[in-house]
């Protein structure tokens, strides 16, 4: 098969060991940068033009996009389902899952454990925000905030007013959790292929930091999830209808609680985790599929 992985480069861990395991396993692997790609659209004849040639032949596409670029991105994949072109995560999916408002309320419908949530349009009632999920501490993210960053711990109720009150003065749109104390700075990152679990590892804030991401100076371990962790894991990339997924959570007193289902899941730091070929397993599921 002639697979196109969606990347703007080449050398990202996760780039490269999708390539290297779609070539062990005999396929014809190319990256594309999705934002060079000119989008031609006509009756009947959806074309995709890029590096001064058009992009034909291609069996299956593998979307790394980037945050940033999720407009653009998502319109190439759009219009690569448009050629028949099998993708491992689809457009419609991708989008909704950078919504993070949007990404809970699909998560909740579906019976998901959450951390309490609250969102409000600029409320003026910060006291009842802050009392809806339990008082301080809690926790603020801004919707477009991605890999920790836009994440703040608020400790006391007058720590929170204020930060609350400067995100709404500066139009920033922010979503309020409750703080799950006994996650102890640590959540779980469960990689998903096709509806099974295929890797998870625990990861683990540095001294001082409740944000767990490892780019942030946390650490990774293997993990063995129990039966109820493993099911919230897939039910939670099914409600977001992703074939593949990196579903965030955190362990606590009532059950796991999903933070974040990922629509581009990086490898390296599950990969290295487990020891498992992660990669494959994106290409495995390619596979079955076309």
């Amino acid at each position: 098969m002639k697979i196109a992985i969606l990347s703007r480069n080449p050398k990202l861990y996760s780039t490269r060991r999708l390539v290297e395991a779609g070539k062990a396993k005999g396929h014809d692997m190319i990256v594309v940068d999705h934002l060079k790609c000119t989008i031609e659209l006509e009756k009947r004849s959806p074309k995709i033009y890029y590096n001064g040639a058009y992009l034909e032949d291609i069996d299956a596409v593998i979307p790394r996009i980037g945050a940033s670029v999720t407009f653009y991105g998502t319109a190439v994949v759009r219009q690569f389902e448009m050629m028949k072109v099998f993708t491992v995560v689809e457009s419609q999916a991708l989008v909704r899952s950078r919504d993070k408002l949007r990404s809970l309320q699909i998560l909740a419908r579906a019976g998901v454990g959450l951390p309490k949530t609250v969102f409000t349009n600029y409320a003026k009632d910060i006291d009842h925000v802050i009392d809806s999920v339990g008082g301080a501490p809690l926790v603020l993210k801004l919707l477009e905030g991605t890999q920790g960053l836009g994440v703040v711990l608020a400790e006391t109720h007058n720590a929170a007013t204020s930060v609350i009150e400067a995100f709404n003065g500066l139009k920033a749109r922010v979503i309020v959790q409750k703080f799950i104390k006994e996650s102890g700075g640590a959540d779980i990152r469960v990689f998903v292929v096709d509806g099974v679990v295929v890797g998870a590892m625990k990861r683990q804030g540095k001294e001082g930091e409740f944000r767990s991401n490892l780019h942030r100076g946390g650490s990774a371990s293997i993990i063995e999830l129990t039966d109820e962790e493993e099911t919230t894991a897939i039910k939670a990339a099914k409600a977001m209808s992703l074939g593949v997924a990196g579903v965030d959570m955190l362990q606590s007193s009532t059950g796991p609680l999903v933070l974040e289902v990922n629509s581009s899941p990086g490898l390296e730091g599950i990969e290295a985790a487990t020891n498992k070929d992660i990669a494959r397993e994106v290409i495995r599921y390619i596979e079955r599929n076309v």
